[in-house]
């Protein structure tokens, strides 16, 4: 048999998601540039420092923070994944293992009451984490937790609570990047775009344009699937589970969604629970 290929839903070899990190006010304005472009993301929250109801911060002050009234109905019913960014946003590391799931697991907690979901996303506070640190976000139910390192490449996580990034949108590649990630394919190969960062540098630097001139060039298009970091995670690990016979020749999909694919330039898909034979 010859190689078969991951393609994302409806077939598209592209995935593009963003990550943006603490709850800050200035997440309306990067939502509402995302939704004007069709991108998706992940926003992660520390649902132990929500701003107190009605709080005024002082003219100048960058990293305001909201309260849980103005968190609940941004983020709900935006398209928009929310994840945990630990309850307090602590070094992990540095605490004890008890304080640890603490962090984590009320965080969760906290996030699936306010929001009538099922959470299990994580950005790391500060991007910091040792085995430890993993070993008790697996115990907690997080599916994949992301770092702060960039590759500055296109390729699908391989430790999903290890996940580096493509880069951070203050990366002097990132619309080179962008631009090798949309250009007519060299690689048959399946390619994710991941950029993150906090929407309140983009105020602090003055730099809105830049957000604004990603998403512009590599939104609206067809040929690119606009999705959730868990969005991402759930497929490509449903497809990671398709079951191939012992002489390559029968594919079986033991998971609840349709698996797209690609063999010898031919584009194909697997329903659930169903057997193809090649």
């Amino acid at each position: 048999m010859a190689q078969m290929i991951m393609r994302f839903p409806g077939g598209l070899q592209r995935a593009l998601t963003l990550s943006y990190d603490d709850g800050v006010e200035q997440d309306v304005k990067l939502i509402e540039i995302m939704q004007k472009y069709g991108l998706k993301g992940t926003f992660n929250l520390n649902s132990g420092l929500y701003a107190p109801e009605g709080t005024v911060y002082p003219e100048g002050h960058i990293h305001r923070r909201m309260g849980k009234e103005q968190v609940t109905k941004l983020y709900s019913g935006s398209g928009m994944e929310v994840a945990v960014h630990g309850l307090t946003h602590p070094w992990l590391e540095k605490m004890s293992s008890a304080e640890c799931v603490r962090e984590i697991i009320k965080d969760r907690e906290n996030l699936e009451e306010q929001f009538g979901t099922i959470v299990r996303g994580m950005a790391y506070p500060y991007g910091t984490y040792n085995d430890t640190v993993v070993q008790i976000l697996r115990d907690c139910g997080i599916a994949y937790a992301r770092t702060v390192q960039s590759t500055n490449w296109f390729d699908l996580p391989q430790d999903w609570l290890r996940m580096p990034a493509t880069c951070h949108h203050r990366d002097p590649r990132l619309m080179e990047l962008a631009h090798q990630f949309v250009e007519p394919s060299w690689s048959p190969m399946p390619m994710m775009f991941y950029l993150w960062g906090h929407s309140y540098e983009f105020e602090e630097c003055d730099n809105w344009q830049l957000i604004e001139g990603f998403a512009e060039f590599t939104g609206g298009r067809d040929n690119i699937w606009y999705a959730t970091n868990i969005e991402i995670h759930d497929y490509v690990e449903a497809y990671r589970s398709l079951i191939v016979s012992a002489d390559t020749k029968m594919v079986y999909n033991p998971a609840a969604v349709e698996i797209f694919y690609e063999m010898d330039g031919k584009s194909g898909s697997i329903m659930p629970g169903a057997t193809v034979q090649f």
